[in-house]
């Protein structure tokens, strides 16, 4: 059966390859932004959000395509608001100083569809505690990480430099990479698409 990842995000991709995963990629061209837009016009929360985005990307591209389509998204939670990637690297020092010595929520969802019908999913929660970190470590983190720390809600890779910015993690790292990986084997598996 074709297995499908409906995203965009190098982090997703490499989690499924390290895992050993055969899939293909696929942009879903969802509008984030107006699906995010009409969702906290409607009261919806950031995990709300983060699911439904996932769900929307799957039904986009299995809506088109045989086989089974997955679609995720993550969102980053600070007391209750929902934050966007950052679009330079002045507004990721802005993000980064608006987080440290304070606790987020990383909250990953993982929606599977098959023929336009989600057929499984899972939400994901990571709460992340970043230390007091200096001007000076920032200054230094951001010169390092250049780009790359655009890639992502929260400015960092946990699998990179940005491990170095907390204190406390409490969850599973694949959701904090974006994609919940153990339960979503375990679905593969009893679907057939991976050996058990």
């Amino acid at each position: 059966m074709t297995l499908i990842l409906a995203s965009k995000s190098a982090a997703r991709r490499a989690v499924l390859d390290g895992a050993g995963v055969a899939y293909e990629a696929a942009s879903p061209g969802v509008d984030e932004d107006v699906v995010k837009a009409e969702m906290l016009a409607a009261g919806a929360g950031p995990a709300a959000i983060a699911e439904a985005l996932a769900e929307r990307k799957a039904l986009a591209i299995s809506a088109l395509r045989p086989g089974l389509v997955i679609g995720a998204d993550q969102t980053l939670d600070l007391e209750g608001r929902l934050y966007d990637k950052a679009e330079d690297l002045a507004a990721a020092r802005e993000r980064l100083t608006l987080l440290r010595g304070r606790t987020h929520r990383l909250h990953s969802a993982v929606v599977v569809a098959r023929d336009g019908v989600p057929v499984w999913r899972t939400l994901e929660t990571a709460v992340l505690t970043m230390r007091d970190v200096s001007d000076d470590f920032l200054d230094g983190y951001l010169a390092t990480e250049g780009p790359h720390a655009l890639g992502s809600v929260g400015c960092y890779r946990l699998e990179g430099p940005g491990a170095q910015l907390f204190a406390r993690i409490e969850g599973d790292y694949f959701s904090i990479l974006g994609l919940p990986l153990l339960g979503l084997l375990e679905f593969l598996r009893g679907e057939g698409v991976l050996a058990a």
